[in-house]
C-alpha cells in the first residue's frame, strides 16, 4: 500500500513529527527562558548555583542525544518519541508539583516578592535534580528522532527546505511558549514560575497523545541493530576529526545565543526593573527565524552549507556589542522602550538573522553525513556543540552576573547597587569577543577543508 502523502511532497510522519516538535519547544521554551529566575526566586539558589544548574540541565540535554539517537535507531523512531514525551510530561509536572507541596508543607510560601523559609539553605533544594534529569532524558529523544525524522523523510532535492520547515516550527512553538511566561510572572510573581510547569506539562501531554494515534512510518532502517553494531557506529562519528572541528566552532555561536536564557532575564529584570518583559525581547528571536528562514534558505540554496554558516558567524558578535550599548546610551526612552530594552531586542533580531543562516544548514551538513539508519545517531551527535555551549555559557553568565549586575536584593540602598552594576555592559563585552574568535576559526575552517578537497582531487 503506498504511503499517503501531504502537499509539498512531505510526508505524513514528516508533518506529525514536525507538529509535535513545535509543542515540545512551546512547552520547553516556556519553562527554559525563565528557568535560573525559577531557581533562584522559587528554590532559593545563587545565581552561580543557579546558572551551573542550568548548564548542566540544558548541556546533559544535549549531550545525550549523542548516545540516545543511536538507540532510537535501534527500537525505532516512533517508540522513542513516545519514551520522549511520557518523561517529559512527567518532568514538567513534577517542576510544579514539587514546590506546590513544600508549599503545603510550611517550607516556603509566596507572594509577589517571594518568601523563603528556610528552602534557601535545606538540602530539600536538591530534590529539584530528579525531576530535572526525567526532562533531558525525554528531550534528549526528541533531539535526535525529530531531526532524524527530517532526514529520513525528505530527499536530497527537498532536505534543505524540511530542514527550514523544521527550523521554522521549532520557532514557533518558541514564540508561543515564550508569550506565556511575562503575563503569569507579573500578574502571579513567583508563583506564575511555578504554573507554568502544568502548562508545559499539558502540552508534551498532547504530544504524547498525537504521536501514538498519528505517527506511523515506512521507514524502519536501522531498527533491530545489536548494541554492538551500535558502538560501532558511535564510534566512527567520534572519530570524525572534521565534524568534531565543527561542532566545537559552531558552540561558540550557541555561547552567545543561549545567553538569552542564562543572562538576558536576570539582567533586564535588574537593569529596567519588575516591569521589564525578557519573554517578550526573547520572542525577536522566534519571530524573525519564522519570517526570514524560508527567504534566507532559498537565497543560499546556491551555496555550500558551509558557506551560510560562516556568514551567520561573522554576524553573530555584532549581536553581543549591540546588547552592550543599553547601559551606555543614557536613560532616554527610545521607541518607548528603555534603552537597555530596545538594544537587547536588537541585538536578539540579530542573533536570530545569525541562526536562519546556521542552524537548518548546520543541521542538513550532519543528515548528508549519516548513513541510511545512521540518521538518529548523527542528528543526535549534531547537538553535542549545544552541550559544549550550553555548559559553558550558562556557568560563565551565572559568574559574570554575580561581578557585574548582581541581585540587588543584596544591597541595603539604591546608590549601592547603582555602583556595583556601573559596568553591567562588560558581560557582553566577553561575549563579543567568543564571537569573533569562533567567527575567524570558521573562516580558517572553510580555507582548511576547501584545501583539503583540493589535494585530494
Amino acid at each position: 500500500m503506498q504511503e499517503t502523502t501531504l502537499p509539498t511532497r512531505f510526508s505524513r510522519p514528516f508533518w506529525v513529527a514536525n507538529s509535535v516538535e513545535l509543542l515540545e519547544r512551546l512547552a520547553y521554551y516556556a519553562v527554559f527562558i525563565v528557568i535560573t529566575i525559577y531557581l533562584s526566586n522559587v528554590w532559593g539558589f545563587s545565581d552561580v548555583e543557579a546558572g551551573w544548574i542550568s548548564g548542566v540541565f540544558s548541556a546533559t540535554l544535549y549531550l545525550l542525544p549523542t548516545f540516545v539517537g543511536a538507540y532510537a535507531d535501534k527500537i525505532g523512531f516512533r517508540k522513542a518519541i513516545i519514551i520522549a514525551f511520557s518523561l517529559l510530561t512527567a518532568g514538567y509536572a513534577g517542576l510544579g508539583i514539587l514546590p506546590t507541596l513544600l508549599e503545603s508543607a510550611g517550607l516556603v510560601s509566596y507572594d509577589m516578592e517571594t518568601t523563603f523559609n528556610g528552602l534557601n539553605t535545606s538540602p530539600l533544594r536538591w530534590t529539584i535534580v530528579p525531576v530535572m534529569v526525567l526532562i533531558v532524558i525525554g528531550g534528549s529523544f526528541i533531539k535526535s528522532v525529530i531531526s532524524g525524522t527530517v532526514a529520513r523523510e525528505t530527499s536530497s532535492e527537498t532536505r534543505a527546505r524540511g530542514y527550514a520547515i523544521f527550523y521554522m516550527m521549532v520557532n514557533i512553538g518558541a514564540f508561543i511558549g515564550k508569550t506565556v511566561v511575562d503575563p503569569l510572572r507579573k500578574s502571579l510573581g513567583d508563583q506564575g514560575l511555578v504554573y507554568l510547569n502544568f502548562f508545559s506539562a499539558a502540552m508534551t501531554a498532547v504530544a504524547l497523545i498525537s504521536v501514538f494515534f498519528l505517527y506511523k512510518s515506512v521507514k524502519t532502517e536501522g531498527e533491530g541493530k545489536s548494541f554492538r553494531e551500535l558502538g560501532v557506529g558511535l564510534l566512527k562519528v567520534v572519530g570524525n576529526v572534521r565534524l568534531i572541528i565543527l561542532i566545537l566552532i559552531i558552540s561558540g555561536f550557541w555561547m552567545i545565543q543561549s545567553q538569552m536564557y542564562a543572562t538576558m532575564p536576570k539582567y533586564v529584570i535588574r537593569m529596567i526593573g519588575q516591569d521589564a518583559s525578557p519573554g517578550w525581547y526573547a520572542n525577536v528571536n522566534p519571530l524573525v527565524v519564522f519570517v526570514l528562514v524560508n527567504f534566507v534558505t532559498s537565497l543560499m540554496k546556491r551555496f555550500t552549507a558551509l558557506r551560510s554558516m560562516t556568514i551567520g558567524m561573522l554576524i553573530i558578535p555584532f549581536s553581543a556589542l549591540i546588547m552592550s550599548f543599553g547601559t551606555l546610551i543614557g536613560h532616554e526612552s527610545i521607541l518607548g522602550l528603555h534603552p537597555v530594552a530596545f538594544m537587547m531586542v536588537v541585538g536578539i533580531a540579530f542573533q536570530a538573522l545569525a541562526e536562519c543562516f546556521i542552524t537548518p544548514r548546520y543541521l542538513e551538513y550532519f543528515s548528508l553525513q549519516s548513513p541510511k539508519g545512521e540518521e538518529g545517531l548523527y542528528l543526535g551527535f549534531s547537538h553535542l556543540h549545544s552541550f559544549i555551549s550550553y555548559l559553558l555559557a550558562f556557568g560563565l553568565g551565572g559568574y559574570l552576573l554575580d561581578k557585574y549586575c548582581p541581585d540587588p536584593r543584596l544591597f541595603d540602598t539604591p546608590e549601592a547597587y547603582k555602583l556595583a552594576t556601573a559596568h553591567a555592559h562588560y558581560i557582553w563585552f566577553v561575549f563579543v569577543g567568543i564571537g569573533l574568535i569562533s567567527a575567524l576559526a570558521l573562516l580558517l575552517y572553510g580555507y582548511l577543508t576547501r584545501e583539503k578537497k583540493t589535494l585530494e582531487a
